[in-house]
């Protein structure tokens, strides 16, 4: 897996590219700046930028208020936010995002802004503190409440709908893929504001109208991670967490918090990832469904295992298990939350094993996922089916086992045509990085050279 530097993390990063210029150059911008607001001579040397970017270092005061005012900052807003949190006010698509205010207006406020510009840098949008304000303010967030005198009265009738609707596009997303269903959930999300912002409605329905708006955001961002959008992943899973915050829901808040967790230590921050799950975890007394407890753990598992941390993984594997011995049928829980099931735990712990290196105890858990009296469905979504595939066989090469490695090559095979997701075709490509070094044997070299061929492309 890729593992992201701090460096492809930072603002900075994310500014420098966005105008199209280098260090060097950029540097250069900001002495001419110093020197015009009478703060003196800078020095332009370009390891500068490493050192802010990647090594932890502040620059001098006079240093953070010219690179402000070249990129017209408020100097207050320096001294707010801090180092280098104040550089995401000059990314304009990524303003609504953090200052709205946590209200029920301010929600409604970032919910028209969504669907804008699609992921134009791929850096993520937030810092490590930006995270920890995030589910901060999630955690004191005031729900909304009724509306009167706007043109329209509906009731619970629309929100049935809404969630009906957002049922079939998860549902939807099994079955098409990812590039369908994320303009589909925008859509949704856009019906659903425009009644927040134009209707009138009792508190309740205020507050099922938000949960749905929540949802349509995180079926979004899930969308959006899967084809490879990150940075806009992390923007509709804010938005997303602000509407949950609004309409108090904190379920549906932490399984929000659950699939950003799930972006976090992909792109290499497992501390950024844990700190979203336990933020959610700490509301664990008003979590309502015990799917949505169990997949917290079992993220925190796969944050640890990308950490190295053998203890405090399987920790969380147990906690995950424990947690889903309350859970009752699929139907009576979160309906988002019916792909939970113990295989689908044993599938995260055995990725969990072979993350940390133990390949044998990852390959027991492949076998529990299908083998269990509840199990993991490999006919329900083909596209998760292939990435648990792909580590299948990475794990039966850490063995020395080609043969099983290749059969489960061959099944992935035959399973990715027509699947639309990046993530998929990476897993296939992951499976021809680990059998490349046994192409001596012809029946490697025979697979490789028919996964050499390009997936058909989807319908």
């Amino acid at each position: 897996m890729s593992v992201l530097t701090i460096d492809h993390l930072h603002p900075l990063t994310a500014l420098i590219a966005r105008d199209g210029t280098t260090a060097g150059a950029w540097l250069h911008r900001v002495a001419d700046r110093h020197r015009a607001l009478d703060f003196g001579a800078m020095a332009c040397r370009r390891e500068k930028v490493t050192r802010w970017t990647r090594d932890g270092v502040t620059p001098d005061r006079t240093a953070l208020l010219a690179i402000a005012s070249l990129h017209g900052i408020p100097e207050a807003d320096v001294h707010r936010c801090g180092w280098p949190d104040f550089l995401h006010l000059a990314l304009d698509d990524d303003r609504p995002y953090l200052e709205s205010p946590w209200t029920a207006e301010g929600t409604v406020t970032l919910l028209t802004e969504v669907g804008g510009p699609v992921d134009r840098r791929g850096v993520l949008i937030a810092t490590s503190s930006t995270l920890a304000a995030a589910v901060a303010q999630w955690s004191t967030a005031e729900p909304a409440l009724a509306t009167t005198g706007r043109n329209r009265r509906v009731g619970h009738q629309s929100a049935d709908l809404f969630e009906t609707r957002l049922d079939a596009l998860r549902r939807l997303d099994d079955e098409l893929g990812a590039h369908h269903v994320h303009d589909a959930a925008l859509v949704e999300l856009r019906l659903i504001t425009g009644l927040l912002k134009n209707a009138s409605y009792t508190g309740e329905t205020g507050c099922r109208l938000l949960s749905a708006a929540a949802e349509a955001a995180r079926i979004a961002g899930w969308c959006a991670y899967d084809t490879g959008h990150h940075r806009a992943a992390e923007r509709h899973f804010l938005t997303s967490l602000r509407a949950a915050a609004s309409a108090g829901d904190t379920t549906r808040g932490a399984v929000t918090l659950a699939f950003w967790a799930n972006l976090r230590y992909s792109n290499g921050d497992p501390t950024g990832a844990l700190h979203l799950i336990d933020g959610a975890l700490s509301h664990r007394r008003t979590i309502t469904s015990p799917r949505a407890l169990a997949m917290l753990h079992a993220r925190a598992a796969r944050a640890h295992s990308t950490a190295g941390d053998h203890r405090a993984a399987w920790r969380r594997i147990d906690a995950a298990f424990a947690a889903y011995t309350h859970a009752d049928t699929p139907e009576a829980d979160l309906p988002s939350l019916y792909w939970i099931t113990a295989g689908e735990l044993h599938q995260v712990a055995a990725s969990t094993a072979l993350a940390l290196h133990t390949p044998k105890k990852a390959l027991a858990h492949f076998d529990a996922a299908v083998t269990h009296h509840d199990p993991y469905d490999p006919e329900r979504e083909l596209r998760g089916t292939v990435i648990y595939q792909a580590r299948h066989t990475a794990a039966h090469i850490a063995i020395g086992d080609i043969d099983a490695a290749l059969d489960t090559g061959h099944r992935i095979l035959a399973a990715i045509d027509g699947i639309d997701s990046p993530r998929s075709t990476a897993a296939l490509h992951q499976v021809r990085d680990h059998l490349t070094p046994h192409r001596h044997i012809p029946a490697v070299n025979d697979f490789l050279g028919q996964s050499s061929r390009p997936p058909a492309p989807p319908q």
